[in-house]
């Protein structure tokens, strides 16, 4: 048996990870300006971290969710703190796209309606539903399709204000659009977002999957326009390369028994890896950090010329040239030993760096870009 064909690979194998960088099996060290899709939020096997799950695995792995668990009980507590989403319950999954599906599920429970609008360019995941509200035909098969989804222009307060009705179970929104090239609703749209739904009993979801955990300066990219959303879906940075997802649903929302669950979403193993990264970004001022390095990095590239156009906050940031930078990628990997995010804009390259990261990554990347556009 050999793995299933579905990823286009480089010829490179990491195999040790420290802080901002890797090293692959021939011993070739690399600066990691991606994070395995945003995924490396406190830094490569970072000792606290490491520390925590050695302890956690030498006592108990996992067991299901029959029993109790107060490692949940202690996640949910930090992150509702760190993230000042107090007015909120955390149910725990494994990945974006089954918080996202919990998250749509969760909505249609609630007002018992099946719409669902999303945006043009947004990625929510791959599982069923979270496909079927993806802007991306290429990746829903048949049995994805779904005619209760309508998929609107991002920022158009219009088109959403006429498409919202009576039966629109709930609005889905990323925090940044990541996988599209870091495109951002503006504050008056998710403002006015909020206030649709509060008129039709409609729900608003924040996907915040990739934007979320302090990667762009606050810990979730909508708390710039001070909204509170009924749902917030993460994942990606939540566990640092540990798989594990959660949905935060607004304390209005009643659970009952039965209405979601999982096998393994919330294990011991996962809620010590979750504990570990907010404990992190905690001690370490890390959304701090995301400021002041992306700041940084934003400045020095408004002053490259060749550079059509930048994009985001903190370190969730594009970089759009005038022509495709397949190419451009290639050469930062293998000439220079950066690894940088591709995106569905072919133009544009995605920088979603660990929040550690310091001034002194940043200008060996920044020197490698313009060796490589020829400043």
């Amino acid at each position: 048996m050999k793995p299933f064909d579905v990823y286009p690979l480089f010829d490179i194998e990491p195999v040790k990870g420290l802080g901002n960088y890797l090293w692959d099996n021939k011993g070739e060290k690399y600066l990691d300006l991606y994070g395995g899709h945003a995924v490396i939020s406190i830094g490569h096997s970072h000792p606290e971290y490491v520390k925590k799950l050695q302890e956690q695995t030498a006592s108990l792995v996992f067991y299901s969710n029959s029993v109790k668990n107060s490692l949940q009980e202690e996640l949910a507590q930090k992150l509702g703190k760190l993230s000042n989403c107090k007015n909120y319950n955390l149910f725990l999954c494994n990945s974006g796209a089954e918080a996202n599906e919990n998250a749509l599920k969760t909505a249609s429970f609630f007002n018992r309606r099946k719409k669902v609008i999303a945006f043009q360019k947004g990625f929510h995941g791959r599982t069923s539903g979270a496909v079927s509200i993806t802007d991306n035909p290429n990746i829903i098969a048949p049995f994805n399709e779904n005619n209760n989804v309508q998929i609107l222009p991002l920022n158009d307060e219009q088109a959403l204000e006429n498409a919202i009705d009576e039966n629109t179970s709930a609005i889905i929104i990323e925090g940044l659009q990541g996988i599209a090239g870091i495109y951002e609703p503006s504050i008056s749209f998710l403002q006015k977002s909020t206030k649709l739904c509060k008129e039709h009993n409609t729900l608003l979801i924040l996907d915040e999957v990739q934007s979320g955990y302090g990667r762009t300066g606050d810990f979730f990219a909508f708390q710039k326009a001070n909204i509170e959303p009924d749902i917030i879906s993460v994942a990606k940075g939540m566990g640092n390369g540990f798989p594990i997802g959660g949905v935060l649903i607004h304390e209005r929302i009643k659970a009952k028994h039965g209405m979601l669950g999982t096998t393994f979403g919330g294990n011991h193993l996962a809620c010590a890896a979750g504990i570990a990264v907010l404990d992190v970004i905690e001690k370490e001022q890390l959304m701090n950090n995301a400021i002041t390095q992306g700041k940084y990095l934003l400045e020095e590239l408004t002053q490259i010329d060749a550079i059509k156009e930048t994009r985001g906050r903190g370190l969730m940031i594009a970089i759009e040239m005038p022509y495709e930078v397949a190419e451009l990628r290639k050469n930062l990997l293998f000439e220079h030993k950066i690894f940088t995010g591709s995106a569905s804009n072919k133009n544009t390259i995605r920088i979603l760096p660990p929040l550690n990261i310091g001034k002194e990554e940043i200008d060996i990347f920044l020197n490698a870009l313009k060796k490589e556009i020829n400043i």
